[in-house]
C-alpha cells in the first residue's frame, strides 16, 4: 500500500478523535497524485473526498492491495509499518493540539520528492514522497 498522512508541524494527526484540519486543496493533490490507482480510507475519512472517489470500509487496510493508496487519520503508522511500501506525507505549516502522532521513524526510508503547494486553508503544504 501507498500509505498517506497529513500531520501539523510536529508530527500530530488527531486530537480527541478529531482531525486537525482539512483542506480541499490537500484532497484535490490526493486525488491527482493517485489517477489510476484505487484510493482506501475509512468511512469518516471517507466525508472529505467526492462521491465515488475512494473505497470506504473500516477493513481498508486488509483490503488494500499493493499500489493502492490507503488515506490513515486515526491510526498510529507504527501499527500499519509492515504493509507500507511508500509514504505520502503531507505537512501543515501549522502547530495544532494533538494526542495522535506519526510515530514511524523514516530512519530507514529514502526521500524521492518534496514539494509545497498552496492549500485552501493553508498558506503551504508541504508533500514528501519517502520509498523503503
Amino acid at each position: 500500500m501507498i500509505a498517506v498522512f497529513a500531520v501539523e508541524e510536529r508530527g500530530g494527526m488527531m486530537f480527541h478523535g478529531r482531525r486537525l484540519s482539512r483542506d480541499r486543496r490537500l484532497i484535490e493533490r490526493i486525488l491527482a497524485r493517485s489517477a489510476g490507482s484505487r484510493i482506501w480510507t475509512d468511512r469518516n475519512t471517507a466525508s472529505l473526498f467526492p462521491d465515488g472517489t475512494v473505497c470506504a470500509d473500516d477493513d481498508f487496510l486488509i483490503k488494500a492491495q499493493s499500489g493502492d493508496y490507503c488515506v490513515i487519520e486515526d491510526r498510529p503508522p507504527s501499527t500499519v509499518a509492515d504493509g507500507i511500501e511508500k509514504i505520502v506525507l503531507y505537512k501543515w505549516n501549522r502547530a495544532y493540539p494533538a494526542d495522535l502522532f506519526f510515530d514511524l521513524s523514516l530512519d530507514d526510508w529514502q526521500l524521492e520528492s518534496r514539494l509545497d503547494f498552496p492549500g485552501n486553508s493553508h498558506e503551504t503544504i508541504t508533500e514528501e514522497v519517502w520509498i523503503r
